[in-house]
């Protein structure tokens, strides 16, 4: 296909936003399974919600720009959720294990941040604010899931020690005995 207007680049942005999430939809649960953190894994089963409603959202754009909901393979998002499998592989403690996970899903939401910003520009040179509005409601979606897996990433890491000789000092801890 050939972009030949601010109009066709944008339906190309939205149909590759609308794959990235629909894979996300299969992805999450893989990821919350994994985790050992009933708070990581809420926090997961939380945003599998959201991305399902960004789906939808993506529906409501596609209806607004007249053209059909179809998806245009995102190789961006296929990579970064390959990477999250890999994550999920590693044999590692657990409040490590979660850190990793949520840094494999820290990834997915700076991916999605940056298309949806993307397209928001786009849609902002168009002149089409409801679209704007749709997409920056996603946005700010992706950024609090972030700021969230940031906030628990730091909480797992409290738990853990920085290096083997700390661990040395330190006294052991009791699974499930650390202070949130």
């Amino acid at each position: 296909m050939k972009i030949n207007t601010a109009e066709v680049l944008l339906q190309e942005e939205i149909k590759d936003l609308y794959d990235a999430e629909k894979r996300l939809v299969r992805a999450i649960p893989k990821m919350a399974k994994a985790a050992a953190s009933e708070e990581l894994r809420n926090a997961l089963n939380q945003h599998l919600e959201v991305t399902r409603n960004h789906v939808t959202r993506l529906e409501n754009i596609f209806e607004i720009l007249g053209v059909p909901a179809k998806a245009k393979a995102c190789a961006g998002m296929k990579g970064i959720i390959e990477e999250g499998e890999e994550v999920i592989e590693q044999d590692a403690v657990e409040a490590l294990l979660d850190t990793a996970i949520a840094g494999a899903a820290q990834r997915v939401e700076h991916y999605e941040m940056a298309g949806y910003a993307a397209a928001r520009t786009i849609a902002e040179h168009l002149g089409n604010g409801e679209v704007v509005d749709l997409l920056q409601q996603t946005w700010d979606e992706e950024n609090e899931a972030d700021q969230k897996l940031a906030e628990l990433a730091s909480q797992f890491l409290a738990n853990v020690p920085e290096s083997e000789e700390a661990d040395e000092e330190k006294p052991a801890r009791v699974k499930g005995s650390a202070s949130h």
